[in-house]
């Protein structure tokens, strides 16, 4: 019932955004990609949304889409103001709707802001590589995710000379990746793409286990998720917001993708390696909606 007024609630966060879509004096609109399934997004960061509401003396709302791209074009119609990405979703909402990354979140018990995309299979298939799964029915997350798009796209080139689309029998996007997860468990996929902070928190809830769910790689480090706000809202604004994200931690537990200790301060150029990858898979905006 409590999932459901959250709900709500960024409902109608997206429709009281005026015919101009800026943020006013009284209304925020914060979305959030849908990483894990949206009702349980919209609970984990109310946390947040409630502490920002009462730190800038304004209305706050929540929005999330069924998709990346939902949240980015939601952005780019001026309809949200400020959003948690991942850093693909990131780099097209910074060319489709003139994003500036401003935040990102620490793990508790790290002192760094990175993760690892990771492909997960059934812990009985008898796969050893990435190789071992050509021609095989796999899925990705979503062509805007980073760690469960992006990255096994380049893990699966790096390995074979190949796209997904090619080396893989049947490719297919599950949409988030907690229903990747599900997918590999219920054995309805060969092969899925996760992260290292799904994966354990899926772990931990008891959603899959170390014998059902199994990694079969991992990549380099990738920036973390970053929080980002639209360039065009007032200079004031944008630095409130950012001050009130950066102190957070010292009033209240911060919400986050992952277990969150604290965000610290980041910069655009920090996603290069991002914009690098996408550069050498030849991906157009296109491909990554």
């Amino acid at each position: 019932m409590q999932c459901n007024k959250f709900i709500l609630s960024a409902l109608i966060g997206a429709s009281l955004i005026g015919a101009t879509g800026a943020a006013s004096a009284r209304d925020l609109v914060m979305g959030l990609i849908p990483a894990e399934n949206n009702e349980e997004m919209i609970k984990t960061f109310e946390p947040m949304r409630a502490y920002m509401e009462k730190k800038l003396h304004m209305k706050v709302k929540l929005y999330s889409a069924t998709d990346y791209a939902g949240v980015i074009e939601a952005m780019k119609k001026k309809r949200v103001d400020v959003a948690w990405f991942g850093p693909l979703s990131y780099y097209l909402a910074e060319m489709e709707a003139g994003a500036e990354a401003f935040a990102v979140g620490i793990r508790q018990g790290s002192d760094s802001h990175t993760y690892k995309s990771l492909l997960i299979t059934p812990c009985d298939s008898g796969y050893k590589s990435i190789m071992d799964l050509k021609g095989k029915n796999v899925a990705f997350v979503d062509p805007a995710s980073t760690s469960g798009g992006l990255m096994p796209s380049y893990m699966v080139k790096k390995a074979t000379g190949q796209m997904p689309q090619e080396f893989f029998g049947k490719f297919t996007y599950a949409g988030s990746h907690d229903a990747a997860e599900l997918a590999v468990k219920n054995k309805t996929v060969d092969a899925a793409a996760d992260n290292d902070i799904t994966y354990p928190k899926m772990l931990a809830k008891g959603l899959i286990t170390k014998k059902s769910n199994c990694v079969l790689a991992e990549s380099s480090p990738l920036p973390g998720s970053p929080l980002v706000y639209r360039g065009d809202l007032p200079k004031k604004l944008k630095a409130d917001i950012k001050e009130a994200v950066l102190t957070a931690h010292k009033d209240i537990q911060v919400a986050g993708y992952g277990n969150l200790s604290h965000y610290v301060a980041i910069d655009p150029k920090d996603y290069q390696v991002v914009r690098d990858m996408v550069k050498e898979l030849g991906l157009k905006k296109e491909q990554l909606k």
